[in-house]
């Protein structure tokens, strides 16, 4: 099987620290990249670059681009296989614990003082959202959102050989930790 294709959406984000964690979570979940719209994360990253790093080396790679529309701008993902899925406290959603991730996807989330336009909701394929008591954080949901599809993906992590490999691969050099 081909390698999933996964994209992050971000309406109108505000916050270049959020933006900043959401790529850090998009290197650690193998996104392919992060798209985001409006004027107001590049006015305010403009305005505060001295901002902490969140993002690490882990999501050097991870392309994050502006664009007007999400859904019309993913030319990476552009084909019939790719599901649209809107991330949103909507009635009638999909609760996160109950949905299947598709194999291809472009997870669409909201501004963190706003919320997903219905022209959008309307278009997905599915809205989901994490049956949580009020909002969280959108670099917190982000990060939710891309443990579930790890949690119920078909990697196998039961092999002790391949998991020491990611965890040498992936851990701080100042850690050398062992379980006996």
């Amino acid at each position: 099987m081909n390698p999933a294709k996964i994209s992050i959406g971000l309406l109108n984000p505000k916050s270049p620290e959020n933006v900043a964690s959401v790529l850090r979570a998009a290197g650690n979940y193998r996104v392919n990249s992060v798209f985001y719209t409006g004027t107001r994360y590049p006015r305010a990253a403009r305005l505060n670059p001295c901002t902490v790093d969140m993002s690490r080396k882990v999501s050097k790679d991870i392309a994050l681009k502006g664009v007007d529309h999400l859904i019309e701008e993913t030319p990476e993902n552009a084909h019939d296989n790719l599901s649209i899925i809107c991330v949103e406290f909507a009635e009638n959603a999909i609760a996160l614990p109950e949905y299947r991730h598709p194999h291809d996807a472009l997870y669409i989330f909201g501004p963190e003082d706003g919320t997903i336009g219905q022209n959008i909701i309307d278009r997905a394929d599915a809205v989901v959202y994490v049956p949580t008591v009020g909002c969280m954080n959108l670099a917190a949901t982000v990060n939710v959102v891309l443990y579930d599809r790890l949690a119920k993906s078909s990697n196998d992590f039961s092999s002790s050989l391949e998991g020491n490999r990611l965890i040498r691969k992936s851990r701080d050099i100042n850690n050398c930790l062992k379980v006996d």
